[in-house]
């Protein structure tokens, strides 16, 4: 699966054009999406030349590569623009309802791998809308809980 993944607020908090603090467990569920998984990852940004130089540097630090940068795949023409990259996921903090944990980002994918499956019917049979409720820092918990395959 080809997964488009946007820099700010998904990957870093925002602070652009500075690159802000890391959102906890973003770049080790992408890994984990790339290397275990096997898909195909995307960065999808507005940021160019300098800013994308160091957005890429960030994550690259941080053990994650993308396949392409703001192009369908690496030798495309990058001088047309605007590009709409064709995937089969775009993961991007400006979803309608926000972006969801990453531990609930990754159960996402993983079950649904050819990408078919009903956010509303995952949401819904895994209690998310419940776990929304509980603080912050326990739901974090549990999320990287069910990365790492325990439970509760």
């Amino acid at each position: 699966m080809i997964i488009a993944v946007d820099f700010d607020g998904t990957i870093v908090e925002h602070a652009y054009p500075k690159i802000g603090k890391p959102i906890p467990f973003a770049i080790e569920v992408l890994k984990k999406l790339q290397h275990e998984e096997h898909h195909l990852l995307v960065l999808w940004t507005v940021r160019e030349d300098d800013l994308l130089e160091e957005a890429l540097e960030y994550c690259k630090r941080s053990g994650l590569e993308f396949y392409s940068v703001n192009n369908n795949y690496p030798e495309e023409n990058q001088g047309v623009e605007p590009r709409k990259i064709n995937a089969d996921l775009y993961i991007d903090d400006k979803n309608i309802g926000g972006i969801p944990d990453w531990g609930v980002i990754y159960n996402m994918v993983k079950s649904g791998s050819n990408g078919d499956w009903d956010v509303n019917d995952y949401l819904s049979n895994n209690n998310y809308l419940s776990k929304k409720k509980k603080n912050f820092l326990i739901r974090l918990g549990e999320a990287w809980d069910q990365v790492k395959g325990r439970s509760y």
